[in-house]
């Protein structure tokens, strides 16, 4: 790996988004030869208070500004697209309307539902502890089910192998080499450091952790499952970034696998415009660091024309 930094990212709507140190970008393929790419600089709450990178804390830090990164990266992939088109950019008041209804469906299915099954079956089970760690075997059989009821869309193909295209590349620079379609084309599309990963062991880690929970009533089992998430949460990305580190050691591999499975269903085999496209995510990363490296004040420019048409962005600020 050229730096002790873990580099990450995310498939958007036709593109990639990049997340590095200081800056992230996204890149988003509006159609042939038309390559949108996006930059700005960015600051993690973590580096502004000392505190907050203290071990678990900052997994629940880097959790709430992945999940607010991704949103915009989404928000900019779709505009591009809907631009493309011809149709209007996404108000404020759609993008707030999405964000509480993802929200309230992930309370739905991940906590209410969950309870609700524990509740018809707790019957048939002996003991608490049972009934609690059943609620967890339901937790991960909801979590595969959306998966893979997502994954029959077609559009949600197409992010899936973009999300392929991001690991590859990834691996290609962690691997010290050159960011070419042809070196990336022979790494896995699997990730250690995925979401995907982070996501399985949440909902492990939580049917753990809530096993061991006393009797409770459903309104305490309710609360309990809210206010505990942000602690396995923390747990679980220490742990996942333990393990991206540690990839030689076997009880690291071990421990990766059935996220690295579970990744089989959240990515699919990227084109080479694909791959491209997240090499120019990432090369506009590295660039705008290595730029503020060496020249403190940030950049701006305008329309640039790079193997084909390609329209840049570059900001300063969150």
């Amino acid at each position: 790996m050229p730096n002790n930094f873990q580099y990450g990212g995310q498939g958007v709507l036709e593109g990639v988004m990049m997340r590095g140190r200081r800056h992230y970008a996204v890149a988003v393929r509006r159609g042939p030869g038309d390559v949108v790419l996006q930059s700005r600089e960015t600051a993690s709450y973590t580096e502004r208070h000392p505190l907050l990178k203290r071990p678990f804390i900052r997994g629940i830090i880097a959790l709430g500004e992945s999940f607010l990164l991704g949103l915009r990266a989404l928000e900019f992939s779709a505009n591009q697209l809907m631009e493309a088109e011809g149709e209007g950019e996404i108000t404020t008041r759609e993008m707030v309307v999405t964000i509480i209804l993802a929200l309230g469906m992930t309370v739905l299915l991940f906590i209410a539902l969950p309870l609700f099954i524990r509740q018809i079956i707790s019957g048939y089970l002996p003991g608490i502890f049972w009934r609690n760690l059943s609620e967890g075997v339901v937790r991960v059989l909801i979590l595969m089910g959306y998966i893979l009821a997502v994954s029959v869309v077609k559009d949600i193909q197409r992010v899936f192998a973009y999300h392929g295209a991001e690991h590859q590349v990834i691996h290609t620079y962690e691997a010290g080499e050159e960011l070419t379609v042809e070196n990336a084309r022979k790494k896995s599309p699997l990730h250690p450091r995925c979401g995907t990963s982070f996501l399985l062991f949440v909902v492990l880690i939580s049917a753990l952790v809530f096993s061991f929970l006393g009797e409770q009533t459903m309104l305490m089992r309710f609360l309990s499952r809210l206010l505990l998430l942000p602690v396995i949460a923390g747990i679980s990305y220490e742990i996942i970034k333990l393990a991206g580190k540690n990839q030689s050691i076997f009880l690291w591999q071990w421990l990766s696998w059935p996220g690295l499975l579970l990744q089989r269903l959240t990515t699919r085999p990227p084109d080479d415009e694909q791959l491209q496209v997240a090499i120019m995510a990432l090369q506009e990363v590295l660039n705008q660091e290595e730029k503020k490296e060496t020249q403190p004040l940030p950049s701006q420019t305008g329309l640039r024309s790079t193997a084909g048409k390609m329209k840049s962005e570059v900001d300063s600020g969150v």
